[in-house]
């Protein structure tokens, strides 16, 4: 083993370019995702200025096409998902006791082949061809057919080498959370939070690789003239439909169970009161997990499957209800009679909860197959489906992004613009989509560019326009309190709000980057709340204060992930666009390059053996990450 001081260590870019340590990974998460965000926020504000009056022509019909299936893309894949990982980066080797991740080499792999297919996405925008068949990529409209020029190539393979990033991240926290619990913390000792990204990982491993199928068979359609989707050539349109939504509807608890989760530790920490219910949380959650798998034909019922398909899967999209409903009441259990703190934490969670309540009443409306008739592709489908993703989870990651803010960084973030985000986003939230409900059953169908006047839409439109706008300003006043946070000293408390009963808060903010100078022994649920009450100030630790291990930073995962945007770009312009490189096409000869980049990659980690290296007890200092 590599003892003592043969230790490499960067600083600046190259210290964040390098690192494979867990919370900065969390940091990189957050700070690619909040920028995706912004962007998704851009296109959607755009989207709502066309479409405020009638007959507007603020953008093209094909601009308008464009926007839409980059604001449904952008905001699913590449803010949402991203933000979650921020979370489950940051905390959940933390709560669990853990050092770190179990790969923190695949760890970083996972964040920058992330980044890099985001960023193949988003270069569509510059080479005048973004995709513009919607975000679910219907087939034969995604096809080459209605689709000649480049916009779905950047959509399969921007997809497919960000959801490597996914699916690795996935597998990787699996592994940490059966593996490296500290003594004593059973799974049903586990916090909620941890529990729900137990689930959620258990999903992505499932639920990806069916996305990724998908999406190998229509770049073989798209690159190399295949026929999967194609009707033409024999292939069927409908097939894409089912490989996409067995993808798509565990999608939507992927993106859902971990803002269950912040739910549960929020309302519980600023109630001063254990979860109400936590045994049947854990099984609701599980049970959410199992049937999220048996739904997705709902997306379907228009399609012409048939009664009995359409009956079956009417009744298990109803069953959803009852592990949700559970949940609902468990929340709202554990704030009667808590001595409740509002702040602008516990705001956003406390206002989650009947807004997500609002979001299933249509979402069992939905699944009425016979009045999924008349719901379909209108904007009440809109508007469920925002009330789900944006009231569930955009309130539940600011919910905690607020609560964890001071264990990431080491600051605590401004309570009076923290509740003005909370107010502004909340009120332009309700504006912006619950009238889309009524436009919906006035018959607005979705995706229009433009509609008459005199449809009785206008005023609704209008409203819906201007809680957008409000929205916007909620996320400004958000990043104007992260700018104003950033230049207060970093003078977090272990546990700021007092009131912490998990491990994380039993360490110091931000965290050091070995998280524990020793493993704490767990003693029971909310172990350190337990030890409080016990009258203990910290936890009792497992292990002597020793050597600690650990992992050294490395720049491969970087050049792994760049290799992969290389192949990508050069398959795309397979087809003569960039000429011929020794009787070859050029653009094989530099999707070969690529791969070629990122195989050596591989190589070079698997011949070089690094043992990391260790941090000996007289260098272990109580604060901060080295950043």
């Amino acid at each position: 083993m590599a003892h003592g001081h043969a230790v490499k260590r960067y600083s600046g870019l190259m210290d964040w370019l390098t690192t494979v340590d867990h919370k900065k990974i969390g940091i990189l998460y957050l700070i690619a995702g909040g920028f995706f965000f912004l962007v998704g926020g851009l296109e959607a504000l755009l989207i709502r200025i066309q479409l405020w009056k009638p007959l507007n022509d603020f953008v093209s019909a094909d601009t308008y096409n464009e926007l839409l299936t980059m604001h449904g893309t952008t905001m699913i894949f590449l803010a949402a998902m991203p933000v979650i990982f921020a979370l489950m980066n940051a905390i959940v080797p933390l709560q669990i006791g853990a050092r770190d991740v179990a790969y923190p080499f695949v760890n970083a792999i996972g964040f920058w082949t992330f980044f890099f297919g985001a960023v193949l996405l988003n270069v569509s925008w510059f080479t005048g061809a973004a995709p513009d068949g919607g975000w679910t990529a219907y087939a034969p409209l995604s096809g080459t057919t209605f689709n000649g020029d480049h916009g779905f190539d950047y959509y399969v393979l921007g997809l497919q080498i960000a959801g490597i990033g996914t699916l690795v991240g996935g597998i990787n926290f699996l592994v940490t959370i059966i593996n490296m619990r500290a003594p004593g913390m059973t799974f049903m000792r586990m916090p909620m939070f941890t529990w729900s990204v137990f689930i959620t990982s258990a999903l992505i491993l499932f639920a990806f690789p069916a996305l990724t199928v998908g999406l190998a068979a229509l770049m073989f359609d798209r690159i190399f003239d295949a026929n999967f989707f194609d009707p033409s050539g024999g292939g069927n349109a409908v097939l894409w439909e089912h490989i996409f939504w067995i993808f798509g509807h565990p999608e939507v608890y992927i993106l859902i169970l971990p803002a269950f989760g912040v739910i549960s530790e929020v309302v519980s920490t600023f109630s001063r009161k254990r979860l109400f219910g936590y045994s049947s949380m854990v099984f609701a959650t599980i049970l959410i997990g199992f049937l999220g798998f048996m739904v997705w034909a709902h997306h379907m019922f228009t399609t012409g499957l048939g009664p009995v398909a359409n009956g079956l899967f009417s009744i298990a999209t109803m069953l959803i209800a009852v592990p949700t409903g559970i949940k609902i009441f468990n929340w709202l259990f554990t704030l009667w009679g808590g001595s409740i703190t509002f702040n602008a934490a516990n705001l956003f969670a406390v206002g989650f909860i009947p807004t997500f309540v609002m979001g299933g009443v249509t979402g069992v409306m939905l699944a009425a197959a016979p009045a999924d008739f008349q719901y379909h592709d209108s904007y009440f489908v809109v508007a469920h489906f925002h009330y789900v993703i944006v009231g569930g989870l955009v309130l539940g990651l600011f919910a905690g992004l607020h609560y964890w803010w001071p264990k990431m960084f080491g600051r605590m973030l401004n309570e009076g613009l923290a509740k003005l985000t909370f107010w502004t986003f909340f009120i332009g939230f309700h504006l912006t989509f619950f009238v889309q409900h009524f436009l919906g059953l006035m018959g607005m169908p979705r995706r229009i560019w433009t509609y008459l006047d005199g449809l009785g839409f206008n005023e609704l439109n209008l409203v819906s326009t201007i809680g957008a706008m409000l929205m916007g300003l909620g996320t400004i006043f958000f990043l104007l309190n992260v700018v104003v946070t950033a230049f207060k000293p970093k003078n977090a408390a272990n546990d700021p709000w007092e009131d912490g009963r998990t491990l994380e808060w039993t360490i110091p903010s931000p965290a050091p980057e070995y998280n524990f100078k020793q493993t704490p022994l767990v003693r029971g649920y909310d172990a350190y709340w337990k030890e409080k009450m016990d009258g203990h100030k910290e936890m009792t630790p497992a292990e002597p204060i020793g050597s600690i291990h650990m992992p050294s930073p490395s720049i491969l995962p970087l050049f792994m992930a760049i290799g992969l945007f290389i192949t990508g770009l050069g398959l795309m312009y397979s087809h003569g666009e960039w000429g011929k490189i020794a009787g070859i096409e050029a653009g094989f000869v530099v999707g070969g390059i690529g791969l070629i980049i990122t195989f050596a990659c591989m190589i070079i980690r698997s011949l070089i053996d690094d043992h990391g290296f260790h941090i000996e007890p007289e260098e272990l200092q109580d604060k901060g990450v080295k950043a």
